[in-house]
């Protein structure tokens, strides 16, 4: 028989760590977001206002299935809504329901949502894979529990998927002739002037006797990070920002106890010139942030990405994930653009959100062809 066991504290979830690992292990396009260890350190960090709802599905007893939820409020044109979503807040381009029984975990937690007191005003499923991983897993099992979603694309991320290509000659091969020879290029400029150094830092878990953070490389990813645009940064999610400063740290440690740890730093006469910063699960490669000494030449950010993009190639990794954007950088170097999807239920009688979808349908219809 299945059952629905709703957690609200991080210390009543704690008893199932071992059994969320398990099903993180089989969780498909699983990623670092996904684990026990970030929503601790999401909760400690962000979970102030909040609550928490994570959703244990069970089969005979045992967990087959974990849908993590946050329960917060969220300003609008018309006042405060609370909003059910993951606890993710744009950290990661993707999120959805641990472990390997995506849909009977997603049909059953729908199902305890919809029979369950309503002490929101939109559900909002954001970062959705949901014309690849999820596969309209989520829409499905919303519509059966009488919870009718509007799906709507949400975010574009840049993905290179390394698993196409032999090596590095090969990958370069399908970029363009500008955008090959201005990799070549800035490599040969570089090692014409300077000692190149190239250092990257993934360990293993600490179960299997690693898990070294590096803290002098993270150290130097905070210099160069500082020395770069994104000390005057007001989006307030860089390395160096204050707001975040203490969640990354806790972060980087939790990651590189999992093993999921993946951090680049490029040294020009053995100074630190360009860092990459990442985290990877099951040879997926995701980017959360990179920066360079401009009183280095640019090149240099160019240079270590190219670098990094190799030994991935070189190591077998399956994908890397430049991020959510457009900058012009990730259109060079990425071979598909993946979207994710929100989908938004709105409960009766919540008002403010009606009107506000009302409105931006209106504003669509309004708006000109292009």
């Amino acid at each position: 028989m299945a059952d629905v066991v709703e957690l609200n504290d991080l210390d009543s979830l704690r008893s199932y760590h071992l059994a969320w690992t398990a099903l993180h292990a089989a969780t498909p396009r699983a990623s670092y977001f996904q684990t026990f260890e970030w929503l601790e350190t999401y909760w400690k960090h962000c979970g102030e206002g909040k609550r928490l709802r994570v959703l244990v599905v069970r089969s005979g007893g045992r967990p087959i299935g974990i849908l993590p939820l946050v329960e917060q409020t969220e300003p609008s044109k018309l006042g405060p809504v609370r909003v059910l979503t993951y606890p993710l807040d744009n950290w990661g381009p993707w999120f959805g329901p641990i472990g390997a029984s995506q849909t009977a975990t997603l049909a059953m937690a729908m199902k305890h949502l919809a029979r369950t007191p309503r002490t929101w005003d939109v559900f909002l499923p954001r970062w959705t894979a949901h014309d690849t991983t999820d596969r309209g897993r989520t829409e499905h099992a919303m519509r059966l529990a009488g919870l009718h979603a509007v799906v709507e694309d949400d975010q574009s991320t840049s993905v290179i998927e390394l698993d196409r290509f032999a090596n590095w000659e090969a990958y370069l091969a399908s970029r363009t002739t500008k955008a090959r020879h201005e990799i070549r290029r800035q490599r040969r400029r570089l090692a014409g002037k300077h000692r190149v150094t190239f250092v990257r830092h993934r360990p293993e878990a600490l179960r299997n006797g690693e898990g070294d953070p590096r803290w002098d490389l993270y150290g130097q990813c905070l210099q160069i990070a500082e020395q770069s645009w994104q000390a005057v940064s007001r989006s307030g999610n860089t390395l160096c920002h204050g707001a975040v400063a203490e969640m990354l740290v806790d972060a980087h440690s939790q990651a590189a106890r999992l093993g999921m740890l993946d951090m680049s730093v490029l040294y020009l006469d053995d100074k630190p010139a360009a860092y990459y910063y990442a985290y990877h699960c099951n040879g997926a490669v995701l980017g959360l942030r990179t920066g360079y000494d401009p009183h280095f030449a640019a090149g240099a950010g160019t240079v270590l990405l190219g670098r990094v993009i190799e030994d991935s190639l070189n190591r077998g990794d399956r994908s890397f994930d430049l991020g959510v954007g457009g900058e012009a950088y990730k259109a060079r170097l990425r071979t598909i653009v993946q979207k994710s999807s929100r989908l938004t239920h709105i409960a009766a009688g919540a008002w403010r959100p009606r009107a506000l979808q009302a409105a931006r349908r209106l504003a669509n219809r309004l708006r000109p062809a292009s």
